[in-house]
């Protein structure tokens, strides 16, 4: 074998230069299916793109991934642009990619459905977290850019329907790189240092890439984190935007939101008139009600002669002496009679009563007398009778038997 021999790295850097000299693989468009997709720690996305017959291994670096709007998934059917080369060290080929979009499908649309679809499983655009708008605020923060006719048509509107509100601008950018950090940052400071009752985020019409800054989670984030509640009023009515659906509430245009953000004065003012006039038309009922009273109490008797009234004090009085007088002495009959009907039965038990009917009461030393067993002889014994009483002395006692004791 006379032909010179080169290394496996020399053969696969002259492939290499073959790859980079070629005019049509240094930039190839190519549509496909994403296959085997894995995210390096680094940053750097690395695929495989298919067809139906065929695979190519694909890699994206990190800066150019960082461009992207949405988040590549394997099985998303994209387009991609970049270049085929060689990498030496495997002597494999590859696609290596500096863009890229879904196929069919707007790369910003999307990571509109993407973003959408991650804050509602978090629960951003649940109700129940929504906060009410104050119906008279003091404050209000305009979070737009202080140069567009956005900002001009809410400060008209709001100073015509509620002039006694204070109106502060925060100026931010609302589009282009680091607009969505702006807008995120200046609705943070808002809060920290409690400078509105309500915040109006926002800005005028456009493409949806002028809009894309509202469409951006660290907005989204910012609005639901927010503890003053937020209006957001981004572009024309058709336009809708991340931030609309993370808001308190939603504004069909910027001026719509100077709309909602505070009632008409107008309005206020009739209120104000219609409850003077009911206060007014109550007082004088009131009034009315208290001067009938006091015409009333004024012709009286009393009022006119005031001895008359003690004479009336005076009669009523005696009035009730003779109903206590009255009631008294029906008590007293009362108790007497029941005395009477006691004493009558306490008579009736008298010994004394016994006696007037002709018996005596025996008594000795010991007491009444009631068995013969109980006298001796020669005892002195007391009898009593009705009228008197004699000392006996016992003789003989004899009982019933007729036998001497």
């Amino acid at each position: 074998m006379t032909q010179k021999a080169i290394t496996v790295t020399q053969l696969n850097e002259y492939i290499k230069n073959i790859f980079s000299n070629d005019r049509v693989l240094s930039s190839v468009c190519v549509t496909g299916e994403i296959s085997n997709f894995k995210r390096h720690s680094s940053g750097h996305l690395y695929f495989t793109l298919k067809d139906n017959d065929s695979v190519i291994s694909a890699v994206m670096f990190r800066n150019d991934a960082l461009r992207l709007r949405f988040s590549p998934e394997s099985g998303m059917k994209v387009l991609i642009l970049g270049r085929v080369s060689v990498y030496p060290k495997s002597g494999q080929y590859q696609i290596y990619v500096s863009a890229m979009q879904p196929d069919g499908v707007g790369s910003l649309y999307m990571a509109f459905e993407q973003l959408k679809e991650k804050l509602f499983k978090g629960g951003y655009f649940d109700q129940s977290v929504k906060k009410g708008l104050p119906k008279y605020p003091e404050k209000i923060a305009l979070v737009t850019s202080p140069t567009g006719a956005a900002v001009r048509d809410m400060i008209r509107i709001l100073r015509h329907r509620y002039p006694i509100c204070d109106v502060i601008v925060c100026p931010v950018k609302v589009q282009g790189d680091g607009a969505a950090e702006e807008i995120a940052a200046m609705i943070d400071y808002v809060n920290k240092y409690d400078l509105a009752s309500v915040i109006i985020t926002g800005r005028g019409g456009g493409s949806l890439e002028d809009l894309w800054a509202f469409n951006e989670e660290i907005v989204a984030k910012a609005i639901y984190n927010s503890r003053i509640p937020v209006i957001s009023a981004v572009g024309h009515e058709p336009d809708i935007t991340i931030s609309d659906y993370v808001a308190d509430r939603r504004a069909a245009t910027p001026s719509n939101a100077a709309e909602i953000a505070v009632c008409d004065s107008s309005e206020l003012r009739a209120l104000l008139r219609s409850i003077y006039f009911t206060l007014e038309r109550y007082q004088k009922e009131k009034i009315s009600f208290f001067r009938h009273r006091l015409k009333a109490i004024s012709e009286k008797p009393v009022m006119s002669s005031p001895y008359e009234y003690f004479n009336e004090r005076h009669m009523h009085l005696a009035l009730i002496e003779q109903r206590i007088a009255s009631a008294q002495r029906q008590r007293l009959e009362r108790s007497r009679r029941r005395f009477l009907r006691a004493a009558a039965s306490l008579d009736a038990l008298s010994p004394l009563k016994v006696l007037s009917r002709g018996y005596s009461m025996v008594s000795g030393n010991k007491g009444v007398i009631k068995s013969v067993n109980d006298l001796e002889k020669g005892e002195n014994i007391k009898i009593t009778l009705a009228d008197g009483y004699g000392i006996c002395t016992v003789d003989e006692t004899f009982s019933n038997k007729k036998e001497k004791l």
